[in-house]
């Protein structure tokens, strides 16, 4: 009799238990684990939280004269300086495009920096991409043969009869590619470096005690090593919308 009532605890026990570990195994409810073949929603996103939710504005509720089955669709669409759309009530809105967040186009998405988009190429729970940034330099005077001089001084006598110069300060920009990480939680942008490598990582214990521990140098060629461990351990999961 003790016997046949351990067996019935035991079965008890069991089935209390089975489905909990059953919806461990399972994704999110309505969400899927992010795989390269993944392809987000194509449209608009106003915010991060949206590409969280992988809920864009869709083409159908863009207001505009371009064809919906353009190549350059979205391009075109941001060309000028404000998009307009209807919203969830129907209503016409309209936002700079400087405000929006990006896009997606054939499920890939383009992330906006300087007023240029950017293709993220490197998707995950911390995301890799490139822009190209203009930088200035105001520290720069405007010197006539457009480069600096050390023993150049913009009072000297010959300078007061020159065409070319310019007593006062000038921005000096260039242009150059600077590689940026995502935080898919927070949604933060970071450039790519040893510094917000480690501050990332930190959400993984065991993979943080183990990249600090590296010496400068090869913590700075293994970062992305790093980012792509911490993926794998720790997968992202996207909604996926309702058909």
């Amino acid at each position: 009799m003790l016997k046949i009532l351990k067996t019935l605890l035991l079965i008890s026990i069991f089935s209390l238990v089975t489905p909990f570990l059953l919806l461990l195994g399972q994704d999110k409810e309505g969400m899927v684990k992010y795989t390269p073949d993944f392809k987000f929603t194509d449209g608009i996103y106003l915010t991060f939280d949206q590409v969280k939710q992988n809920n864009p504005i869709p083409k159908a509720k863009l207001l505009t004269s371009v064809d919906y089955n353009d190549r350059e669709f979205f391009q075109k669409v941001l060309e000028g300086d404000k998009i307009y759309f209807y919203d969830n009530m129907g209503v016409r809105q309209e936002i700079p495009k400087n405000s929006i967040w990006g896009y997606s186009r054939n499920g890939v998405l383009y992330i906006q920096v300087q007023d240029s988009f950017n293709r993220i190429t490197f998707v995950g729970s911390i995301c890799h991409f490139v822009a190209d940034i203009t930088t200035y330099d105001s520290r720069s005077y405007s010197y006539p043969y457009g480069y600096y001089d050390p023993y150049y001084s913009p009072y000297s006598y010959s300078n007061y009869y020159n065409p070319y110069y310019s007593p006062y300060r000038s921005n000096m920009s260039r242009s150059e590619l600077k590689q940026y990480l995502i935080d898919f939680e927070s949604g933060k942008v970071l450039e790519f470096d040893v510094e917000n490598t480690e501050l990332l990582l930190m959400k993984d214990n065991k993979l943080y005690d183990e990249y600090v521990q590296l010496s400068r140098r090869k913590r700075k060629d293994l970062m992305f090593v790093y980012i792509r461990k911490f993926n794998e351990d720790n997968p992202l999961y996207i909604p996926v919308p309702a058909q």
